[in-house]
């Protein structure tokens, strides 16, 4: 049977591993942490703007698992914020062992504190990986979904530090790069300053450290906007998130929280002393990052070349998906690269031609447009995303955008591939 292996846990990771088992693979996921889902476990946004056409995109081409897994574990539907309309809003506390459970179910291989740190290779194929545990681990096909956050001197350089975020590095080490170590030259997103990465958009904080009218507010209505005190109000944050899509000037106005189990604040970071001054937040407290009073985790600084099939350029046998094959950003971005890698897995050991998603789709078209504006100095310096900013304007323009769940349907069925991903190809 074909061997897959998967480096990195992630949203893309765990997505690649459900379409290559489909495929026929036998499929191992190694996580270098204790939890799959990476920053899924502190994101919770799903279906917001074209994220919700793109999620029935994936339905409909035959990877609706872990969909309806974050549709399962909804603690709220249709919530509206600034910028952004019909979102779902998934637990970040249930919904790791919900996916846990459903790959296992599947028969995929989860090994956790397992970190990649170097490949053997012969003849521009990666024969197999070294784990930081001095083992080799042989596979047929890798696929590269490590995202591109870490290590720690990253935060430290391009960032205000260490954030402790989810991801953890002090405690189990550093992510590496397995495309740079095959030889390839990754590639470095960069802000309008020209500076690299891009810090995270938001924090947790303790949904109980907050007032009872919040927690209130929170749990029954999914969102809670609160004025910022005028002399605190900083527009120039706005820049240096990743999440672009919330780069408005009611994300710099306003306190914004969303209820994800936690209380996601909408700001990369947030100075404790002055967000306690703040009626209703006086005893605040981050969870999550645990530096969120001034930091946050800085991301893009990895990326691998790929082409629209997301086979990684110049090594035979390497896929990529998430943040690592370029500047996506969320859930659903991820979910829709990695589904497609894992597919692709299959069909590049096979010698098949890889299926490239066509563009009269939203995920089709968002993977190809991504390729070709990271080769734009300008281009590099943007995010993509189906919930806002550039790509989102463009899904709009282009007719991409609908909330219409038959016309999705019926369109994945217009061009021939629907449930293409339940394909058994070996």
């Amino acid at each position: 049977m074909a061997k897959v292996i998967i480096i990195g846990g992630g949203w893309s990771g765990c997505a690649a591993a459900v379409t290559a088992k489909k495929a026929g693979a036998d499929v191992t996921i190694l996580e270098k942490t204790d939890l799959l889902l990476g920053l899924g476990n502190v994101g919770g946004i799903m279906r917001n703007n074209g994220r919700f056409t793109a999620a029935e995109e994936i339905k409909a081409l035959g990877a609706a698992e872990l969909i309806e897994i974050t549709d399962r574990a909804a603690r709220h539907t249709n919530v509206d914020f600034p910028g952004h309309r019909h979102a779902t809003l998934y637990d970040v506390v249930r919904i790791e062992p919900l996916v846990r459970r459903k790959l296992r179910e599947m028969g995929i291989k989860i090994e956790f504190e397992v970190r990649a740190i170097d490949v053997q290779m012969k003849d521009l194929a990666i024969r197999s990986l070294l784990t930081a545990d001095e083992r080799w681990i042989e596979g047929d096909v890798y696929i590269e979904t490590t995202g591109s956050t870490g290590p720690m001197g990253n935060c430290l350089r391009y960032g205000n530090g260490c954030s402790m975020c989810i991801l953890r590095c002090p405690t189990f080490g550093p992510r590496i790069s397995i495309s740079q170590r095959a030889g390839v030259e990754d590639l470095l997103g960069q802000r309008g300053d020209d500076s690299y990465g891009a810090m995270s958009g938001s924090c947790k904080l303790s949904k109980d450290s907050l007032s009872e009218e919040y927690k209130e507010r929170l749990n029954e209505e999914g969102v809670v906007v609160v004025a910022i005190p005028p002399e605190d109000v900083d527009l120039r944050k706005l820049s240096f998130k990743v999440c672009q899509q919330y780069a408005l000037p009611e994300f710099a106005e306003n306190i914004v929280l969303l209820d994800t189990g936690c209380a996601k604040l909408m700001t990369s970071y947030y100075p404790l002393e002055k967000l306690r001054r703040i009626p209703g937040f006086e005893f605040a407290r981050y969870d999550d990052p645990y530096s969120g009073g001034r930091a946050n985790s800085i991301r893009y600084l990895s990326m691998a070349p790929r082409n629209n099939g997301m086979k990684v350029d110049k090594v035979a046998n390497l896929l990529c998906a998430g943040e690592k094959a370029g500047l996506f950003v969320g859930h659903t971005e991820a979910i829709g690269t990695g589904s497609l890698a894992g597919h692709n897995s299959i069909r590049l050991l096979l010698g098949m031609p890889l299926l490239e998603l066509p563009r009269a789709i939203a995920l089709g078209d968002i993977i190809a447009y991504t390729n070709e504006m990271m080769v734009d100095d300008e281009g590099i310096k943007k995010r993509y995303t189906f919930s806002g900013g550039t790509y989102f304007t463009r899904m709009q323009k282009q007719g991409l955008y609908t909330t219409d769940v038959a016309a999705i349907k019926k369109n994945i069925e217009r061009i021939g591939l629907t449930d293409i991903f339940r394909t058994r190809l070996i």
